[in-house]
């Protein structure tokens, strides 16, 4: 006989052969455990027209459709992602409650024969751990802040600091962000960030990676990095930590900025709808003036006025409020790779 699927309110602390999401593709982009693949049995236009039914009609008759549709998507998903699968593949399956959705392809797979696992509650279970869980763990670490004027290379610091071994929360990786008005990641064209659900996801599945016996470095950011926010506890512990301030020659800055930024050199026209959002904040004039030296390609004297009168104001700000702890102050002369290693052999390892 066949065995039954088994339930589980903690499938964070098995492993899995893999994890199924089988909810619709929307629900999935919208989060999702981090590593679960998407085998819908109801696809969004499915959903939606199940649901009309459901309630505009009667539940029987949805039940029927819906059954036809999740059984064309399961025989889908068996004669082509199941069918390489061995005899020892033991998968965990969720939906939105873990209800008829995950339930309907977990009968299918154990009648095949395989162990199947269903989250007692679905995706609900799961984030209502994400949420309690991100309100104590970042109680458990010791935080150190690396601040700098905007191009002092922090997240350049940072990467060489996590190739050396440090233990680095990189919070711009994780936003896909990098914390400013101009700071869209770009890859031939803007890269939209996670929602703040999946965010939060991968910020509690880099936390639980981390030793809490070693300090965690991360750089002074916003509570706000483009639109997701950062959990209310780690901010409160991100303001409490003490700072290490780099500072590095304005030209040096400007350099590394437009090394950092080619796309807005390249896209001017996306550049000055980006500066449009400043109209409140400064006169038409030096809006104009901005936009001359992009249309005269005048960059280095671009970015070293933005500099001087947008993002180092707004640091200086930030430190005030939420920075206050300055223990040590680092000059640096340039950013190459030898003066980054310099700088971590020996000062930062002091720490």
């Amino acid at each position: 006989m066949p065995p039954l699927p088994t339930y589980t309110k903690q499938p964070w602390i098995e492993t899995y052969s893999e994890i199924i999401d089988v909810r619709s593709p929307s629900e999935y982009a919208e989060d999702h455990i981090p590593g679960a693949i998407n085998l819908p049995v109801l696809n969004d236009a499915e959903r939606a027209r199940v649901g009309t039914v459901y309630k505009q009609d009667s539940p029987f008759t949805a039940r029927k459709i819906g059954a036809a549709l999740v059984s064309k998507n399961i025989s889908q998903h068996l004669s082509q992602h199941f069918e390489t699968k061995g005899k020892d593949y033991q998968p965990l399956i969720y939906c939105w409650r873990g209800g008829q959705r995950s339930n309907s392809m977990a009968l299918v797979l154990t009648q095949i024969g395989w162990r199947v696992t269903l989250i007692e509650g679905g995706y609900k279970t799961y984030r209502a751990y994400v949420r309690d869980r991100l309100e104590k763990i970042p109680e458990k670490f010791t935080y150190r802040v690396l601040c700098g004027l905007t191009g002092s290379g922090k997240t350049h610091i940072l990467r060489k600091m996590r190739l050396s071994g440090f233990q680095v929360l990189n919070l711009e990786a994780l936003a896909n962000h990098r914390g400013s008005l101009l700071g869209e990641e770009w890859d031939n064209q803007p890269s939209p960030q996670p929602s703040q659900k999946y965010f939060e996801s991968l910020l509690l599945q880099q936390l639980q990676s981390f030793n809490p016996a070693e300090t965690i470095w991360l750089e002074s950011e916003s509570n706000k990095i483009g639109q997701v926010y950062l959990p209310l506890s780690l901010w409160d512990k991100m303001k409490q930590a003490s700072c290490v301030e780099i500072q590095v020659p304005l030209s040096t800055r400007v350099s590394y900025l437009l090394q950092e930024y080619p796309h807005l050199t390249t896209h001017p026209d996306f550049l000055k709808v980006k500066l449009e959002k400043l109209k409140s904040r400064y006169s038409k004039e030096k809006l104009r003036e901005w936009d001359r030296l992009i249309d005269t390609q005048q960059w280095e004297l671009f970015v070293e006025d933005m500099l001087n009168c947008h993002y180092d104001p707004t640091y200086y700000k930030s430190m005030q409020w939420n920075f206050k702890k300055v223990e040590k102050i680092l000059k640096i002369s340039d950013l190459s790779d030898a003066t980054v290693e310099n700088l971590l052999n020996l000062v930062l390892k002091d720490f």
